[in-house]
């Protein structure tokens, strides 16, 4: 069966390539992330995932816009509330590129995350396999965040320190443990 994988960031995707090849999943991955910020963070990501991609043969498509206008264009009436729009954003892209190039179903590396709200993802990527007519293979790769983050410390990949948008790296500044007096 193709699926097609949207991934975040390649530390997120590394377990979750895994756990699909072990199961018999032909992979591609699907790199679309518009609400990455800054442009330097974006093209991080997008390089180190376009390396991995490459030394482990994994097929990429990218959606290579740097969206950030339009995400924050999104979001800007409800920002405490954004992570809706960015969930619907990415994973309605990736089930309409599924639909349009004859995958199987789609998935995401966003649901490898410790840290994002799986039953409103799982919620948002099930409407958009409706509305594209294609199936979502939903995973929880949550019990292998530890060993995918080791794993790519070890294999040196760039590793993140928030979750993308301009306003969770606000958000990282102002834990109490950041800020400095």
């Amino acid at each position: 069966m193709k699926t097609l994988l949207h991934i975040c960031c390649a530390p997120c995707a590394n377990q979750c390539i895994d756990v699909l090849r072990g199961e018999g999943f032909d992979v591609t991955g699907y790199w679309y992330n518009p609400n990455i910020h800054p442009f330097t963070e974006y093209r991080a990501r997008r390089n180190c995932l376009r390396e991995y991609a490459a030394a482990i043969d994994l097929p990429l498509v990218e959606r290579d816009e740097y969206g950030v206008r339009p995400f924050v264009r999104a979001v800007a009436e409800d920002i405490p509330n954004r992570c809706v729009k960015c969930y619907e954003m990415r994973l309605f892209s990736a089930a309409s590129y599924a639909a349009e190039n004859g995958f199987d179903s789609f998935t995401s590396s966003l649901f490898y995350s410790i840290y994002q709200n799986h039953e409103l993802m799982k919620r948002i990527a099930e409407q958009a396999a409706d509305e594209y007519h294609v199936n979502f293979l939903y995973r929880d790769f949550r019990p292998l965040f530890r060993q995918g983050q080791e794993r790519a410390r070890e294999l040196g990949f760039y590793m993140q320190k928030y979750c993308g948008c301009i306003f969770s790296e606000q958000e990282r500044y102002l834990k109490p443990s950041r800020i400095i007096p």
